[in-house]
């Protein structure tokens, strides 16, 4: 079997994202290798499928209990046999799982890096064949890194005594050119293949709003995204606690995680969050690491991380699935005196007193190059891979700041187009296909709804969708158009009559977007956007399915099949085994334990919905 194989066979894919191949070859080639990929990228398949391919056990080092108990039940999921070693288990269960390792059950083994001293471990590691060493999150080796763990500068005592050097493989999201090479050098590399596959997450919208009223903009947000799974990233536990009662008086399935919490209680929480319980979390950056919630639609940062390289990581939690997400920055002045406090406090038990001083500059550094981000008028994706040492060619024209120019616009005449296309609905309608229908927008939904016919159709195609939703929320304030409060909340006309007058202006401040040129893609397109009613319906189906499995196998709804695997079972409709495994996803484990309960929703939904489409080709 070789790569692109073990890639069908266990993880349902049918070819390699972009980096992933070269790492893996080197690998299997037996190089020490180095890879920085984004969060999102791909990396445990990089580790994964080689390991599959060894004759001997892969050790995979990682500093978070939650990623390794999440990649442990996904690989379980798949067909492979792995376990995991932290502080989680007892002493018992981890003699037990060391017991069975050594007699070959498993081909993977997580430990944390304060295992790797215990006398159980050395005596484990000395009796078997270990093909490879994994450093999972390698930036932690390096003390100028924004995670410096002193328990990581074991690793590399630890190969050292083994009886045959390994192979050595480390993975980040985050590394700085000093950081790559400081994690080359104390980790020992041999000849390595270092490989950087670049920073930037096309599917990632970045913004950044300087305002004052933070929990105004939270609550209308979530009030906008009533479907969707978020995280809100607090600085302090006071916050956190402040914003999650806020939004629990507010009606909304809201949870929280800080280090303020007992163990219980956030273990819960983190549940409540992964399993879809509570789609939304509050949290301080304890929270997130190793979370591979592949729906987070999006993150909301309520204060100013305290360097990019977490603003970086923290974000990037959204948008897993490689689905267009939100990641958006509240600024005020107050979040660099509360981050200035909070590392003047910094705990610096374990660093050399030399080191100290110079550490605390590079923090006061970091801290200074996050304000830029949050106060600079040019693109805020290039600000962010110029941190990293990206070179770029230009503005993306896909953030914030390149669709702002603050002033005050006259809107009248988009105004009454958008008046016009709830007048052509005859009030049937939510936001999204008004906003949509005005847009021009390549929906399925709007062919099968008929509103791609109508006058109003693409009128309003040079506005940004967020232009038009300030314009929106205009009209709905001056009562030109409200809205109704049901569940599926509809728009209707209001009172148009001023607009009788020709002297009558709707004049909105915002930021205008600029213009783009006729042939740019106005940016990444939705998976969803190929469904029509009845696709959204299937799916919606296939989603509670996915949901009763989880609670049968207590496991996170994702880790069954991701929302995309499910949206492409709706695009393609398979109907039998061969078609199912070819549903990107699904491998021949996952098939063999759900596939068939797939594939009877699908002909169960097409029985009862005879010459229903599901999705409609652009």
């Amino acid at each position: 079997m070789n790569a692109t194989e073990v890639l069908k066979q266990y993880f349902g894919y049918d070819s390699f994202r972009e980096g992933q191949e070269t790492i893996i070859n080197s690998i299997i080639a037996g190089r020490d290798s180095l890879a920085i990929m984004p969060t999102g990228a791909g990396k445990s398949i990089c580790y994964q499928v080689p390991a599959l391919l060894f004759s001997g056990i892969t050790i995979v080092i990682s500093p978070l209990i939650s990623l390794m108990q999440d990649q442990v039940k996904a690989l379980n999921e798949a067909g492979v046999h792995a376990a995991f070693i932290n502080s989680s288990l007892s002493e018992s269960q981890i003699s037990k799982a060391l017991e069975k390792a050594s007699e070959g059950a498993y081909k993977i083994i997580y430990v944390a890096p304060e295992r790797l001293e215990s006398r159980d471990f050395v005596r484990f590691s000395q009796k078997v064949d270990i093909s490879m060493v994994t450093v999972d999150e390698a930036h932690c080796i390096s003390q100028w890194g924004q995670d410096f763990r002193p328990s990581y500068l074991k690793i590399i005592d630890f190969v050292k005594s083994l009886k045959k050097r390994p192979i050595l493989s480390a993975f980040t999201a985050t590394a700085t050119e000093e950081v790559k090479n400081d994690i080359a050098c104390i980790l020992s590399l041999q000849n390595p293949n270092i490989v950087v596959t670049g920073f930037d997450r096309e599917n990632l919208y970045y913004r950044v709003e300087s305002i004052r009223g933070k929990d105004e903009f939270v609550i209308d947000y979530i009030e906008k995204h009533p479907n969707e799974s978020g995280i809100i990233y607090c600085a302090t536990r006071k916050n956190v606690d402040a914003v999650h009662e806020k939004l629990l008086k507010k009606g909304v399935p809201v949870t929280k995680y800080h280090a303020g919490m007992d163990n219980e209680t956030r273990k819960k929480s983190q549940d409540d969050f992964i399993y879809d319980r509570a789609p939304i979390i509050v949290a301080t950056n304890a929270f997130g690491m190793g979370i591979d919630k592949s729906n987070v639609r999006y993150v909301i940062h309520y204060n100013m991380p305290q360097s990019m390289e977490n603003y970086y990581q923290e974000a990037g939690r959204a948008g897993r699935d490689g689905e267009p997400s939100q990641c958006i920055l509240l600024f005020s002045a107050q979040d660099i005196i509360i981050n200035k406090f909070l590392l003047e406090r910094k705990d610096f038990s374990d660093i050399p007193m030399e080191d100290i001083e110079l550490i605390q500059q590079r923090d006061l550094r970091r801290l200074q190059v996050m304000e830029g981000y949050c106060r600079t008028t040019s693109c805020l994706r290039n600000y962010i891979l110029d941190y990293f040492g990206e070179k770029t060619s230009g503005p993306c024209d896909n953030c914030g700041n390149c669709h702002r120019e603050y002033r005050e616009v006259d809107m009248t005449e988009a105004a009454k187009w958008m008046i016009n296309c709830v007048a052509e609905t005859r009030g049937r309608y939510g936001l999204t296909i008004v906003l949509g229908t005005v847009m021009g927008a390549n929906r399925a939904r709007l062919k099968e709804l008929g509103t791609v016919n109508y006058k109003s159709y693409g009128k309003l195609s040079a506005y940004s969708e967020a232009a038009l939703r300030i314009l929106l929320n205009q009209l709905i304030l001056d009562g030109y158009l409200y809205q109704t409060e049901e569940q599926y909340s509809v728009l209707k006309m209001g009172d148009i009559s001023p607009l009788k007058n020709p002297y009558t202006q709707i004049i909105v401040k915002m930021y205008e977007e600029k213009e783009k040129p006729a042939k740019q893609k106005s940016g990444k397109k939705r998976k969803t956007d190929a469904l029509t009613g009845a696709g959204y319906d299937l799916f919606e189906k296939l989603r509670s399915l996915r949901l009763a499995i989880a609670r049968e196998e207590a496991l996170p709804p994702y880790i069954v099949f991701s929302d995309k695997t499910l949206i492409d079972m709706c695009v393609k409709v398979p109907q039998n085994k061969a078609e199912m495994l070819n549903v990107s996803g699904v491998g021949a484990m996952k098939f063999e334990k759900y596939g068939q309960r797939f594939l009877n929703a699908i002909v169960e939904y097409q029985l009862s919905h005879p010459g229903a489409v599901i999705s409609i080709d652009e």
